[in-house]
């Protein structure tokens, strides 16, 4: 057994892409899995017109207080 990557013949390099080509698969079909059964927690535009009118956003306001001194 090779302790090192670098020393590693090429059969021990196609085990650890395969198995880390495994983990992305897994992962990413799982991400995809936990997306399609999420229904529930999204809202649409049909859902808010039924609940009441849409609430817009205003200006941008900034309120700051310092105390400091600017020095230019």
């Amino acid at each position: 057994m090779n302790h090192s990557f670098y020393s590693a013949d090429r059969m021990t390099h196609l085990k650890i892409v395969v198995v880390a080509l495994v983990a992305a698969i897994g992962v990413a079909g799982l991400g995809i899995s936990a997306r399609l059964a999420d229904t529930g927690l999204t809202q649409t535009a049909q859902t808010t017109r039924t609940t009441g009118p849409a609430v817009k956003a205003n200006k941008a306001v900034v309120l700051t207080s310092s105390d400091q001194s600017t020095i230019r």
